[in-house]
């Protein structure tokens, strides 16, 4: 696909991430990025103070730098930021990375050459990953720790991963036929100043929290089948009135799922009404839509942002010390995204006690096939509520902290990667979370009868059945949990069902 800085869209950075995708940059945009090159090499030789060209960074910004060390000055920028810890970012992430820190330099308002360009793509295209740890970002001044990282690579230094290989990064640029670069004025700073960390990761969890939306309706729907629930509260004209888009088109989604079936009720036949968990699934997954079509809007304008500083307008021959480097849109979509998603959790939690409670359904106690002897899906019941009760620890917003950075020059931030990785999190959480409903749910259609399924509910029944077996004498099912979590991550059951329900909202 083709990086031009304006038009690539969250699937197309998953197609990159997860599918190996490569990219391409066309020629009109080249001729931009080398244009605003030359600006650069023209203030250089000027003379002009310009902040990190002929300036330190940071608190050091009021201190001029011949051009003689510019290339000093760039590299010590870079191994002194290289300095995040923890655990690395996985592969995927790092890809979406680097894709997201290209497609902003193609912008052409960076300054980078086209040579140094190069290499991060061709390093994006040949499979060379580097080593970024996931700690250590405030979101402002950008991801400055984690894409020194990715910068490091490109001198040569650092580690990568090539071909399932962690090597140092000479190695593994020499392994694919690439060569390192030395970094010229400008492009230390164009390479590391930027939201790219915590909008890949946001990126990436936003495009599995879609996944995982749709995930629940269906899974709700089969749990609403055995717990022999009341469609009549799916009904279009109720939503109507309360004319929420979301809301009216979860509604249309349960509708979907459940035609066909002959294990729903009518009002009165069994209950009158049902409980919350089920009445109001409308309402209650069709409010995370509403978060996930704003996390989308903020996404779609980031990928394709310039968030570099400062900023260079060839046009009107402007250099501009700016702040697009401040993470606080995406710190505040990651925080609501978050919410939203373990919301999803916290419903299907409550889903799956009703299928495991007898009090509360009329299934078998635990939905165990000799209870008292067996214990059958009591325990998974336990780990839902864990990682919905971790979940909401994750939730508690990372964008209402700032600390103070560069002796008070940086003194307000966003903690933006902070909260990418924490919905992140969530996102994997939720998934393992409405695993064990679904999993439940599948359990309880073997005690009311799965030929009375909708026939889109009984396709998910079949898929889970295919990797999980009914559950009749105790076993560890903690394998089968994560099984099906990476299955409702990927969505292709998701595409399976919806060959039968016609396409979900």
């Amino acid at each position: 696909m083709e990086l031009n800085g304006a038009t690539v869209t969250a699937d197309e950075v998953a197609r990159v991430a997860w599918e190996g995708a490569k990219v391409t940059v066309g020629d009109e945009t080249w001729v931009r990025v080398a244009e605003c090159r030359r600006m650069v090499e023209d203030l250089v030789a000027s003379g002009k103070v310009v902040y990190g060209v002929t300036t330190g960074f940071g608190k050091f910004s009021d201190v001029h730098i011949s051009p003689q060390d510019a290339e000093e000055l760039q590299a010590n920028l870079i191994r002194s930021h290289a300095c995040a810890v923890g655990e690395p970012l996985p592969e995927p992430t790092v890809r979406a990375l680097m894709m997201l820190r290209a497609n902003a330099l193609v912008k052409g308002y960076s300054g980078i050459r086209p040579e140094t360009l190069q290499l991060l793509i061709d390093c994006l295209n040949h499979g060379v990953h580097p080593v970024v740890p996931s700690q250590g970002s405030l979101g402002a001044s950008g991801d400055l720790a984690p894409l020194s990282h990715l910068a490091l690579v490109l001198m040569g230094e650092g580690e990568a991963y090539y071909q399932g290989e962690r090597l140092p990064a000479d190695a593994a640029l020499a392994k694919a036929g690439l060569t390192p670069i030395t970094l010229q004025a400008k492009e230390g700073l164009a390479l590391i100043n930027g939201t790219q960390a915590m909008t890949s990761i946001g990126t990436l969890a936003y495009v599995k929290a879609l996944r995982l939306a749709k995930a629940a309706d269906m899974i709700a729907a089969l749990t609403t089948e055995v717990l022999r629930g009341i469609p009549a509260a799916f009904d279009e004209d109720v939503h109507l009135v309360r004319p929420y888009p979301e809301q009216i088109g979860v509604a249309a989604n349960l509708r979907a799922l459940l035609a066909g079936s002959r294990l729903t009720t009518e009002p009165g036949e069994i209950r009158v009404q049902d409980a919350y968990s089920l009445r109001c699934l409308p309402q209650v997954h069709g409010a995370t839509r509403q978060v996930l079509k704003y996390t989308g809007e903020k996404l779609d304008i980031e990928i394709n942002a310039a968030t570099d500083n400062p900023l260079l307008f060839t046009e009107q021959g402007k250099v501009i010390s700016g702040g697009n480097f401040h993470g606080q849109p995406i710190a505040f979509a990651m925080d609501f995204l978050k919410i939203g998603v373990a919301e999803l959790a916290n419903i299907a939690e409550r889903r799956t006690e009703r299928l495991v409670n007898p009090a509360l359904s009329a299934l078998p106690a635990f939905l165990s096939h000799n209870p008292g002897i067996a214990s059958g899906m009591m325990i998974p019941q336990y780990v839902a509520a864990s990682l919905v009760s971790e979940n909401k620890v994750l939730a508690h917003p990372a964008s209402v902290d700032s600390i103070p950075s560069s002796a008070n020059q940086e003194d307000h931030v966003s903690m933006g990667t902070t909260a990418a990785r924490h919905a992140d999190l969530v996102v994997a959480n939720t998934a393992k979370v409405l695993a064990i409903e679904l999993i439940c749910a599948a359990e309880a259609a073997e005690f009311v009868g799965a030929d009375g399924l909708a026939p889109a509910t009984r396709k998910l029944y079949d898929q889970v059945r295919a990797v999980v077996p009914p559950v009749l004498t105790d076993r560890s099912t903690s394998a089968d949990i994560e099984r099906v979590a990476q299955e409702l991550l990927l969505g292709r059951w998701q595409a399976e069902v919806e060959r039968i329900s016609g396409p979900l909202f």
